[in-house]
């Protein structure tokens, strides 16, 4: 399986925000241009997607809205409450068994700490691999069999300023 993780693209800062749930936090319109972009870099790279996953927060479920409608799949994008800031890297990881088995290529896209947590536990077992995945970036692990502790090899990781290249 290849597991594709993807960083919301540019939010609205929380100082200029006006409303009460840091959930509903929209993407900026540069935010959303831009990630129009790199969803076309990733189309023109090759990517595709049988299930994409998203918190849903607003800021990154249009950002996976965005990837689907450039993909022509936004009929897929599910969001999960695993993906959220305080969100379960165990309890997403049993949902896409559970839930996602034979899926060959998936895409998660939600928040940082929590998505760099995930790929790092993921490659090396334990949660202090230091991973940077920008706004708008994405990485790609190949996984044998999905479990909560070392099953992936980190392929590739890429910023915003890469795809668009």
């Amino acid at each position: 399986m290849d597991l594709y993780i993807l960083r919301h693209a540019e939010a609205v800062e929380r100082s200029k925000f006006n409303g009460t749930h840091d959930s509903d936090r929209p993407l900026t319109e540069n935010g959303a241009e831009k990630m129009k972009k790199i969803a076309h870099a990733m189309r023109r790279m090759g990517m595709n997607f049988d299930a994409i996953l998203s918190s849903p927060y607003v800021r990154a479920k249009d950002t996976a809205q965005i990837v689907g409608e450039v993909f022509e799949c936004k009929s897929i994008v599910r969001l999960t409450p695993h993906l959220v800031v305080a969100g379960s890297p165990t309890e997403l990881v049993k949902q896409l068994n559970e839930e996602y088995r034979g899926k060959e290529q998936i895409l998660l896209v939600g928040h940082e700490p929590n998505l760099s947590n995930l790929a790092s536990v993921l490659i090396s077992g334990r949660e202090d691999v230091f991973i940077r995945l920008k706004k708008s970036g994405i990485c790609r692990l190949s996984v044998g069999r999905l479990r909560f502790g070392r099953c992936a090899t980190l392929e590739w990781l890429m910023g915003p300023s890469q795809l668009l290249a």
